[in-house]
């Protein structure tokens, strides 16, 4: 018999995490819609951004309720994420780059959700992957016993996008190696793919149902990446996702996100509101390189990505359930220096350098908070 704990999964996908949503939206728009899209361009934007007040269907749908809150998924640009929408329904490759932990796999996931209703046919790229995750493999037992067929042909999930006229997902494209890379020119550009093994049969060439496109992303700046040839380039339409402008939106979406983390652990949030603004604040004078009064500060090397101050905020929050005693905050600066001192032991001394500077100088001024973790300057040694 299976447990429950075994039935359960730690992170639902897009699809199923937001169903009632995407369901309401299908309802709820009943325009024109590019072919082969479960939702129309506009609500595809509303989902992933949000929309201001709650939508009200025009009648009755069972299994629905009458009225929905659409809420924001992703926090960013909305015209970011309409010129994305623009790419997918004029079938042309979306490329998203940008620093490592600026949400663009999440973004991808919504987007493709919204499109085409799943979000798994995903590649994800890296140094070890080869030409057959983009196009295909074969069923070796039955290959031997049959010879090539159909039954034999092992789909990789670009093509079933391409079957089924879905989008499909490649992660970290630019870890892929250049000749892997390629094997997406042929697909972006010709739109079909052709399976010698089977020529002269139906199944010797597949064509792109209507609908399918890829969405890849890139860190551009990560080590062990690959430059992608300018042929494929031409394939995409490259669209940067820039880290959170707002710190309030930001420290929202860190809470949120670490709340649901820690949730999972089987704990509740409790980490204090101005620690919480503390940590964005440490991380956002980093990544910019000043602080939010005007003080420059050396920037490490590491990214410090909201992803990581998320991880950050949880591990704040599940030792505070499962490990108390003591204040929170004395746990800030450890966790701060795992993550800076992760590429660069030289970011050691920046961390220290920013301790010395805006910490210091807030301290100070007299903020309690702020003094209490320049009193704290020795555990970084």
């Amino acid at each position: 018999m299976t447990s429950v704990a075994s039935q359960a999964r730690q992170v639902l996908p897009a699809e199923e995490r937001h169903a009632e949503e995407l369901a309401f939206l299908a309802a709820y728009d009943s325009g024109p819609r590019p072919p082969g899209w479960a939702l129309t361009p506009r609500a595809v934007v509303d989902f992933v951004c949000g929309a201001a007040e709650p939508y009200a269907l025009p009648a009755p749908v069972p299994g629905l309720p009458d009225k929905l809150e659409i809420t924001a998924k992703f926090v960013g640009e909305r015209a970011l994420v309409e010129r994305c929408v623009v790419t997918l329904a004029g079938e042309r490759g979306l490329l998203l780059v940008g620093e490592p932990g600026t949400a663009k796999s999440m973004l991808s996931e919504l987007l493709a959700a919204a499109v085409s209703g799943t979000s798994a046919l995903t590649v994800q790229g890296t140094a070890g992957t080869t030409e057959d995750a983009f196009r295909y493999g074969w069923n070796y037992a039955l290959l031997l016993a049959q010879g090539p067929s159909r039954q034999a042909l092992v789909d990789s999930p670009v093509l079933t996008a391409m079957r089924t006229g879905r989008v499909a997902r490649v992660e970290e494209v630019t870890r892929c190696l250049p000749e892997v890379q390629d094997a997406l020119v042929s697909i972006l550009s010709d739109r079909r793919v052709s399976v010698p093994e089977l020529a002269g049969t139906d199944e010797g060439q597949v064509a792109a149902a209507p609908g399918f496109t890829v969405i890849g992303t890139a860190n551009l700046r990560d080590r062990g990446v690959s430059e992608m040839s300018a042929a494929l380039k031409r394939r995409f339409n490259f669209e940067t996702v820039e880290p959170i402008g707002d710190p309030d939106a930001e420290t929202a979406l860190v809470r949120r996100q670490a709340t649901a983390a820690v949730e999972r652990a089987g704990a509740g949030f409790g980490v204090d509101a101005s620690v919480l603004d503390a940590l964005v604040t440490v991380f956002r004078d980093l990544r910019a390189g000043r602080s939010a009064e005007g003080w420059d500060v050396e920037r490490p090397g590491t990214v410090m990505s909201t992803a990581e101050a998320v991880q950050v905020a949880a591990s704040l929050a599940i030792a505070t359930a499962y490990l108390p005693g003591g204040d929170v905050l004395d746990l800030l600066p450890g966790h701060l220096l795992g993550v800076v001192r992760k590429d660069d032991p030289a970011d050691h001394d920046r961390l220290l350098g920013y301790w010395d500077g805006p910490i210091r100088r807030r301290a100070e001024e007299g903020s309690a908070l702020w003094r209490r973790l320049w009193d704290l300057r020795e555990t970084l040694r």
